[in-house]
């Protein structure tokens, strides 16, 4: 298969640094957009570019999932204050949650973080826990962070919060606020998203039913997991190639 860089003219190559990485992150605001899973011009991805995690791309303040391409992400350091002071200044939530993630846990090298239908009405409930019903709920069994704390829009204090409560999984259910998920990769990051929120429409279609849960063993659900660890790890990347394939077709300008 042609690689995804090979696809552009050197020359655009040239023009943006993490030119790679932009496409990877460009692919995945464009395919949350496909899926219904953004919410107006809020919400944020970002990607770590630096070693230390410290220097990240983000999107841009007030741009549309659907309309972002490779070059409109932004670099920023997460050490340095003076960012919001600056033109090109992130969205002030996304400056706070991702700049606190990536720098307290660099081992989260790619951060989503989105208010999707089934993963906010899940974070709102008393209980937002996901007991085992199915494989893809199973995914996630006794590996979800969740941040019951909420206290505001994710500016300060709350941000710091969060960094911490994420620990070292990779989904954090954000109490009254939506989902989070981080991974060392695009693709691993947008793969538990994509399946957090089937997982999580799965589990609130049960629940409307008012019918009583068929609840696995803690054997079984455990077991399940492993599984879902275990598979082969090129699947989330195969994912993302199929995504990209797509858009090559109906939106090459994401690669722009």
């Amino acid at each position: 298969m042609m690689s995804s860089v090979a696809r552009i003219p050197a020359k655009a190559r040239l023009d943006n640094s993490h030119y790679e990485e932009r496409c990877q992150l460009a692919a995945a605001f464009r395919w949350t957009a496909e899926l219904n899973m953004h919410e107006g011009v809020a919400n944020h991805f970002s990607l770590a570019v630096s070693d230390d995690g410290s220097q990240f791309l983000v999107n841009p303040c007030g741009r549309h999932f659907s309309r972002i391409k490779a070059s409109d992400l932004i670099l920023l350091d997460a050490n340095d204050p003076t960012t919001m002071d600056q033109p090109n200044a992130p969205d002030p939530t996304a400056w706070a949650i991702h700049g606190a993630i990536h720098r307290n846990a660099p081992h989260a090298r790619c951060v989503l973080h989105v208010h999707s239908k089934y993963a906010l009405a899940l974070a709102c409930l008393k209980d937002p826990s996901m007991p085992p019903i199915d494989q893809n709920t199973m995914r996630f069994y006794n590996r979800i962070s969740y941040d019951m704390g909420f206290d505001g829009m994710g500016l300060g204090d709350e941000a710091e919060r969060l960094s911490r409560c994420l620990g070292r999984n990779k989904v954090m259910v954000m109490g009254n606020h939506g989902v989070l998920t981080a991974a060392p990769t695009v693709a691993e990051a947008f793969d538990v998203l994509y399946y957090f929120e089937r997982a999580a429409e799965t589990l609130i279609t049960a629940y409307a039913t008012g019918r009583e849960l068929n609840i696995a063993s803690n054997e079984v659900a455990e077991k399940t997991a492993r599984q879902w660890e275990e598979y082969p790890s090129d699947m989330e990347t195969a994912h993302l190639n199929e995504i990209r394939a797509i858009l090559d077709r109906k939106q090459p300008d994401y690669a722009e």
